[in-house]
C-alpha cells in the first residue's frame, strides 16, 4: 500500500508555514532571543511553546516504546482528527466510513469538511460487519473510524475483524482507542509497524484525569506523522498543557491505581445494578462506563436530573434504544446513583 496514493494533491504540494521556533529549535540555550516578537518580560508563559512538543513526546515515546516520530500531539483528539481528514478527503468527492452507535465527532468533522459519511450499523452485539463495511468501499472511500472500546456501547472490537479490515481495507483505519486503559485488550500501537494504513488515536482526557488539558495523542507510521505535521497549526499544544502533560506522565503508578479504582468501581457498579428493578440489559464494559438498557430512558434521565445526577441519554443512538450511559465516578457518586435508582418507581 502506497501511503501517498491517498493523500490529496494541494497536501503534497503544500510548503508547511515555518515559525520562530521551527528555525532555530533550542530554546534552552542562553540566548538572547529577539525573533519571534515576544514580550520580553519573563513570566513563565511569555515566549511561544515548543511547536513539536520534544520533551513531551520523548516521554510517551519511552513509555510505550515506540519513536517519537511516530507521534503528533493535538488540541484535543478531535484537532487530530479533524487533521487526519484533512489531509487524505476530499471535500464534496470522498467518502469516510463510521459504525454506530460510536463517537458523534466522526460525522461532526465529515460535515465541516465536506466528506460524505456512509453508515454501517454495529450488530446486535455491538461489532462490526466486516463484510458490508469491505463491500461498501470504493475508491472514493478514504477513511474508516473504528472506535474499541467504543462509545457508547463499552466493547471492544474482536481483534480477527480488526485485522481482517486493518488487511483489506483500501484506505486509512483509524482506531480511536480513547479508552484502552480501562480494558484488558491490548493496544493496536504494539502492531504499528505491521499496518501502513494504520492511525491510533488515543487521549489524556479518560484514565490520565486531564481532560481540561485537551491534549490528545496520534501514532502513526513515520510517514503519516510528517504530513500531518505539515498543516498542524504551529503552535498547537500551549505551555501550560505541556507542563501539566509532563507533570501527570511523571506519575505513572498514580495513574494505574486510579485505572483499578474506576475498574473495581465499575464491577461493583455492575453488580448493583443487576437488582434496580427496571434496568433490563447491563452491556459488557471495557470503558469507564456502562451503557445500560432500561424500561423507559427519557423518563429515568429526567428523574435523575431532577435527583441532582446526570447521566448521559443514548437512546437516540443506533442499538442503544432506551439506554442511559453511567460514567464510572468516586465510590461516593456510584452509591448515590445506586441510591437514587432504587428510589425511582
Amino acid at each position: 500500500m502506497n501511503i501517498q496514493d491517498f493523500i490529496r494533491d494541494n497536501i503534497k504540494a503544500l510548503k508547511p508555514y515555518s515559525s520562530a521556533r521551527d528555525e532555530y529549535k533550542d530554546a534552552s540555550t542562553n540566548m538572547v532571543f529577539l525573533d519571534a516578537n515576544e514580550n520580553p518580560y519573563n513570566n513563565g508563559v511569555n515566549r511561544y511553546p515548543d511547536p513539536q512538543q520534544t520533551t513531551v513526546k520523548a516521554v510517551l515515546a519511552q513509555q510505550k516504546g515506540i519513536s517519537k516520530d511516530n507521534i503528533l500531539l493535538g488540541n484535543g483528539s478531535d484537532e487530530v482528527l479533524d487533521l487526519i481528514f484533512r489531509v487524505f478527503c476530499e471535500p464534496n468527492r470522498d467518502r469516510i466510513i463510521t459504525l454506530p452507535p460510536t463517537y458523534g465527532m466522526y460525522e461532526v468533522l465529515a460535515n465541516v469538511n465536506a466528506v460524505e459519511v456512509i453508515k454501517i450499523n454495529l450488530t446486535d452485539s455491538f461489532q462490526p460487519k466486516v463484510d458490508g463495511i469491505l463491500n461498501s468501499s470504493n475508491q472514493f472511500t478514504k477513511i474508516l473510524f473504528l472506535c474499541s472500546p467504543n462509545n457508547p456501547s463499552g466493547n471492544s472490537f474482536n481483534n480477527k475483524d480488526v485485522e481482517r479490515l486493518l488487511t483489506n481495507f483500501n484506505g486509512i483505519v483509524v482506531i480511536d482507542e480513547a479508552y484502552i486503559d480501562f480494558s484488558d485488550q491490548k493496544s493496536w500501537l504494539n502492531r504499528l509497524e505491521e499496518f501502513p494504513n494504520l492511525i491510533i488515536t488515543q487521549t489524556l482526557s479518560k484514565a490520565y484525569g486531564m481532560a481540561g488539558i485537551r491534549l490528545g495523542i496520534c501514532y502513526a507510521s513515520k510517514e503519516i506523522i510528517s504530513v500531518l505535521n505539515k498543516i498542524k497549526p504551529p503552535y498547537n499544544i500551549n505551555e501550560l498543557t505541556q507542563q501539566k502533560a509532563l507533570e501527570r506522565l511523571s506519575k505513572p503508578e498514580d495513574v494505574k491505581n486510579e485505572i483499578q479504582n474506576i475498574l473495581q468501581q465499575r464491577n461493583w457498579l455492575v453488580e448493583k445494578l443487576k437488582n434496580i428493578a427496571f434496568v433490563e440489559i447491563i452491556y459488557p464494559s471495557d470503558a469507564n462506563f456502562v451503557l445500560v438498557k432500561v424500561d423507559n430512558a427519557i423518563k429515568r434521565y429526567d428523574q435523575l436530573i431532577q435527583k441532582g445526577i446526570v447521566v448521559r441519554n443514548r437512546n437516540n443512538q443506533p442499538g442503544c434504544e432506551n439506554c442511559l450511559r453511567f460514567t464510572i465516578g468516586t465510590k461516593t457518586e456510584n452509591e448515590k446513583l445506586i441510591t437514587t435508582l432504587k428510589t425511582l418507581s
